[in-house]
């Protein structure tokens, strides 16, 4: 880093703010020293930085994440999501199977390089710092994620059944055969979540984002991914997750109907076997859903399975109001 005080107008320009100073910062391996109003350069371009992002997990407070930072062109002041190198790895349990995962920057690079100009993920570009460090360049998403999106529509479950689920369930199925794209370009997306499925406002699209998961899961090389895919699906039909605690509450009629059959195998307290609660969902329906749970005979392998039962199960819902 070195002081550029001919930078400072420029920065306090882009972020609005009365900076004391701008930095010039062509290495970024210490990314926790970063601070507003630093101009990164990176491959001959700048961006200004304006602040670290935050992550909120399902209703959790929200955690920093120093290593992504929210920035502005250097340029043409455009927003920008600056994600910069960070190692972690880690084991998960996923139906009583250990799975090791890794953070992987270059890996996220790559699925960038091969996502380009598809509007189903996140678009950037990856460049590198002096040090050789991987700094990727995200375009920012006018909207928020899927859980949020779904939240927006003031309605009872079934009024959202009878005049929006057709509608949902469908735009989800583009992104959902996106993932089985991404699998059959030998790659996987890694962390699905709701959170990470945004929908865009300016394009109407619904991208993935955050490509940087690796994991060792040998049974199948896509098989976190297809989990995480019937976790979003649940949440979509749900418009929340249903938990034995919320049955209890909120439908006691049906907890004496509950097995262990009836929940998540990979998240223990989520009840997939929706048609105990909500009975007017088709049986087509709710059959794909059993295939993510503990009582399910065979699971999903690939999305192309998961889509062919999906699609016909989502032409028998009711039709979306003109």
């Amino acid at each position: 880093m070195r002081d550029a005080p001919e930078l400072l107008e420029r920065a306090r320009e882009l972020t609005g703010r009365s900076l004391r100073q701008a930095r010039l910062v062509t290495d970024t391996t210490n990314f926790m020293n970063l601070e507003l109003g630093d101009v990164l350069e990176v491959e001959g371009r700048r961006f200004v930085l304006k602040g670290t992002e935050y992550e909120g997990r399902f209703g959790l407070d929200e955690q920093p994440k120093y290593w992504v930072k929210r920035a502005v062109d250097w340029e043409d002041g455009s927003a920008k999501i600056l994600k910069l190198e960070f190692f972690e790895e880690f084991d998960i349990s996923r139906g009583g199977i250990k799975v090791r995962c890794y953070r992987s920057p270059a890996k996220e690079a790559r699925i960038l390089a091969m996502v380009k100009g598809n509007p189903n993920f996140m678009q950037g570009v990856t460049l590198r710092d002096e040090a050789g460090n991987l700094v990727r360049v995200l375009e920012r998403i006018h909207g928020g994620p899927l859980d949020q999106h779904l939240q927006k529509l003031e309605c009872d479950h079934l009024e959202y059944f009878q005049r929006h689920m057709r509608g949902v369930l469908t735009k989800l199925s583009v992104a959902l055969e996106a993932i089985g794209w991404l699998h059959n370009q030998g790659a996987h997306h890694g962390d699905i979540r709701r959170d990470h499925l945004f929908v865009d406002e300016t394009s109407g699209a619904w991208p993935w984002i955050d490509f940087d998961y690796k994991f060792e899961f040998k049974q199948n090389p896509y098989g976190l991914d297809l989990f995480g895919l019937g976790n979003v699906l649940t949440y979509a039909v749900a418009r929340r997750d249903i938990t034995h605690h919320l049955v209890r509450q909120e439908y006691p009629q049906a907890v004496e109907t509950l097995s262990n059959e009836d929940f998540s195998p990979v998240i223990k307290n989520r009840l997939m076997n929706l048609k105990k609660i909500y009975p007017y969902l088709p049986e087509s329906l709710n059959n794909v859903l059993l295939h993510f749970s503990n009582g399910a005979a065979v699971f999903y392998e690939r999305v192309e399975e998961l889509m062919a039962e999906l699609t016909p199960a989502i032409a028998e819902l009711p039709q979306e109001e003109g």
